[in-house]
C-alpha cells in the first residue's frame, strides 16, 4: 500500500507558480482570506492557506469578523474586499452563519476573484468544460494529486461521496473531462457500502469523520480522502478510517498530509492566474 503524500505533487504546482510569477516582473499578488467566526476547521485552513502564499513568494492577508454580523453589514465589508484594487483573489471560508445569505455572497463575488470557483459564472464553466475559469480549488486538488502520482483516469470508475458544490459534483465534472465514469454518493444512498466498492477511485467528501472504513472498498482501489474533520481531541482527520481503509487500498491519502496541502498549493496557482489576467487588462 502507498501512502500519497501532497508535498510532491505541492512542489511541483510551486514550480509552476514561481515560473509565472516571472511573467508579473516583480508584483506580488495578494490574498484576502474572509473568515465570519472562529470554527476550528476554518482557522486551520486559514493558517495553511497563508503560510502557502508565504512559502510560495505571493501576500495573503486575513479579513475576519465576528459571528454574528448582520447580512447587511457583512455585505458592506465584503463589497470593499471585491472592490479592492490591492486584493487579486479571495478566498471566503464556508459554511457561513445562518444569517448570512450564501447565495447572494456566490453571486456578488467578482469572478475574477473568486479563486475557489462560488460564483455562478465559474461554477458553470466547471460544468461545461471551460477552462478559463476557476474551479473548486479541492476538486482540482484531487486532480493534481492522481495525475501528480500518475495513476490512470481514463476509463475508471470513479465512485464520489458527498455532493456539495464545494467538491463533490465539480469534481465529477473534472473526472468526466478526464473520461472517467463516474458515480455520485451521499449519505442518503442505499446501499452506499455496495455502490463504493464498484469504484476503481474512491473519493471520500461526505465531511463526517471516519465514515469510510475498508469495508467500502474493493481490494487495491485508489482511496482519495479529502475531509478535514476536527476530532474530540483537536486532532485533524479525514472521512475515511485510515488503518482499515489502508488494509483494503493499493494508495490513500492521507489527513492531514495529503489533499489538504495540494488544495493551498492550487489556491496560489489560481492567486498568480488572477493576477496575471488582471494584469493583461491594465
Amino acid at each position: 500500500m502507498i501512502v500519497l503524500k501532497g508535498a510532491a505533487v505541492s512542489a511541483g504546482i510551486q514550480a509552476e507558480v514561481e515560473e509565472k510569477l516571472r511573467e508579473l516582473d516583480g508584483f506580488v499578488p495578494t490574498l484576502a482570506v474572509v473568515r465570519v467566526g472562529e470554527r476550528p476547521d476554518d482557522l486551520s485552513y486559514e493558517r495553511s492557506a497563508l503560510a502557502r502564499m508565504k512559502k510560495f513568494g505571493l501576500q495573503g492577508v486575513s479579513r475576519s469578523y465576528p459571528s454574528d454580523i448582520s447580512m447587511e453589514e457583512f455585505r458592506k465589508e465584503f463589497e470593499k474586499i471585491n472592490k479592492d484594487p490591492g486584493i487579486d483573489g479571495i478566498l471566503l471560508l464556508r459554511p457561513l452563519p445562518p444569517q448570512l445569505d450564501e447565495k447572494e455572497i456566490e453571486r456578488l463575488i467578482d469572478p475574477a476573484k473568486d479563486l475557489d470557483g462560488i460564483s455562478p459564472e465559474n461554477i458553470a464553466k466547471v460544468f461545461s468544460g471551460d477552462e478559463t475559469g476557476f474551479a473548486p480549488c479541492t476538486a482540482e486538488a484531487v486532480i493534481r494529486m492522481l495525475k501528480g502520482y500518475e495513476i490512470p483516469i481514463e476509463g475508471k470508475r470513479a465512485v464520489i461521496v458527498g455532493r456539495s458544490m464545494v467538491v463533490g459534483r465539480p469534481l465529477a465534472m473534472l473526472l468526466l473531462k478526464e473520461n472517467a465514469t463516474v458515480t455520485v454518493c451521499h449519505t442518503r444512498t442505499k446501499n452506499l457500502e455496495e455502490v463504493c466498492r464498484q469504484g476503481e477511485i474512491l473519493v471520500a467528501a461526505a465531511g463526517r469523520a471516519g465514515m469510510i472504513t475498508g469495508d467500502f472498498l474493493a481490494e487495491g482501489a485508489v482511496a482519495v480522502d479529502v475531509g478535514i474533520n476536527v476530532d474530540e481531541e483537536g486532532n485533524l482527520c479525514g472521512d475515511m478510517e485510515f488503518s482499515s481503509v489502508s488494509e483494503k487500498a493499493s494508495m490513500v491519502t492521507p489527513v492531514p498530509g495529503g489533499v489538504g496541502g495540494v488544495t493551498t498549493a492550487v489556491l496560489a496557482e489560481h492567486l498568480v492566474r488572477a493576477a496575471l489576467k488582471r494584469n493583461e487588462k491594465r
